[in-house]
């Protein structure tokens, strides 16, 4: 379960006023992009605007194209179609080499014969800076990457954890304008991954560069960006902040990609009144669609009662058909008249706050109308 994002205000990446409403000034714009490979559409016709100084997600299943736009960024993959600007710059001809921006890729390529310290190196010495000038980047790129000290250190005497960080000490010593990162914390185990996170987004803070990622993985792209664009079959199908994303899906696809989501069909009318097969149900007012529509619940948004509840409430009854415990959470599977399914999150904060029912049980699902999304596709 992808719990409910944090706010990405705050985290510092540039706005330009347009109008009433602030947007990341554009530092990369992708116009068109589209990318085939032989009789496969890898990325369709796609638009995007990076800002300056933005941690950037690039969301996605397997073989969405998130890979392969960020190839294109970093010159591995000729568009097919479309520009590609660096600061109004169009750079889809520059090689990769010259273009102000450094890929860390997924599985490191760290030189094995070379130490850390010629490692991180290794790119400024391919650009022939003096030697009091590249110490002095690498002894500071080590410092920010807290490997301080592990300078002659081999590689193959390395945990997982320091050969990820002297890949993005290499990245970053030679000062890109962007960094784009695949899958960058994939080798790592649970815990060293979540704590790699935070410490990404430390480094991105101070540093001020661009950063963007390509993940798989909902929580973490929720967690580390500002922005994130979820991509199907080469397309985006939504691009917004963390907590945009979680609490206003654009769609049931979006919805049920993002987290955990119950999805309810009915007919909406004029009122706030969602016609469904368990009877009417309330929604936020401010509805303007009419006729056939979905109305998306996240588990931790419901309650759960062993009485039908009081109150201006949408309640639902049904038998509790799977019980799984989170630590944190219990998460209740119901199953519903129709023999839908409905999951319900609850917090395990102490000895009161556990529902004492069993599989089998008769219960109560219930809800502030406020608590649901109306989604129109």
């Amino acid at each position: 379960m992808v719990a409910p994002p944090p706010t990405a205000a705050g985290r510092g990446w540039l706005t330009t006023k347009v109008g009433e409403m602030d947007k990341p000034a554009a530092l990369l714009r992708i116009e068109n992009v589209s990318k085939q490979f032989g009789p496969l559409t890898a990325v369709d016709s796609l638009s995007l605007e990076i800002g300056h100084g933005e941690f950037f997600a690039l969301l996605g299943p397997s073989g969405c194209g998130k890979t392969t736009l960020l190839r294109m960024l970093a010159g591995f993959e000729t568009p097919s179609s479309g520009r590609i600007l660096l600061d109004g710059e169009d750079i889809v001809a520059v090689p990769p080499h010259r273009r102000p921006i450094n890929m860390m890729f997924q599985n490191y390529a760290l030189f094995p014969h070379l130490t850390v310290e010629g490692n991180v190196a290794f790119g400024l010495r391919q650009e022939r800076l003096s030697r009091a000038e590249i110490a002095t980047r690498v002894e500071e790129m080590l410092a920010l990457v807290r490997l301080k000290g592990f300078n002659r250190r081999r590689i193959d005497h390395l945990s997982g954890g320091q050969r990820q960080r002297v890949a993005l000490a290499r990245s970053l010593v030679k000062r890109p304008r962007v960094l784009l990162l695949d899958e960058p914390l994939a080798a790592l185990d649970k815990k060293l991954r979540a704590e790699t996170q935070f410490e990404l987004m430390e480094l991105q803070r101070k540093l001020g560069t661009t950063f963007v990622i390509v993940t798989h993985d909902q929580e973490e792209a929720m967690i580390v960006a500002d922005r994130i664009a979820v991509m199907d079959r080469g397309r985006l199908r939504q691009v917004a902040p963390p907590n945009d994303i979680y609490e206003r899906p654009n769609s049931r696809w979006v919805a049920e990609f993002i987290g955990e989501v119950s999805l309810i069909e009915g007919a909406l009318r004029a009122g706030g009144i969602l016609d469904s097969v368990f009877g009417p149900l309330r929604v936020p007012p401010n509805q303007t669609a009419r006729g056939k529509v979905w109305l998306a619940l996240r588990p931790e948004k419901l309650r759960l009662s062993t009485t039908r509840p009081e109150g201006d409430l949408n309640a639902l009854s049904g038998t509790v058909s799977e019980i799984g415990y989170r630590g944190g959470v219990s998460i209740y599977k119901v199953r519903l008249a129709d023999q839908s399914l409905i999951k319900v999150a609850l917090s395990n904060s102490g000895p009161s706050s556990r529902l004492e029912v069993s599989i089998g049980a008769t219960i109560w699902v219930s809800w502030p109308k406020e608590n649901g999304v109306v989604l129109t596709q």
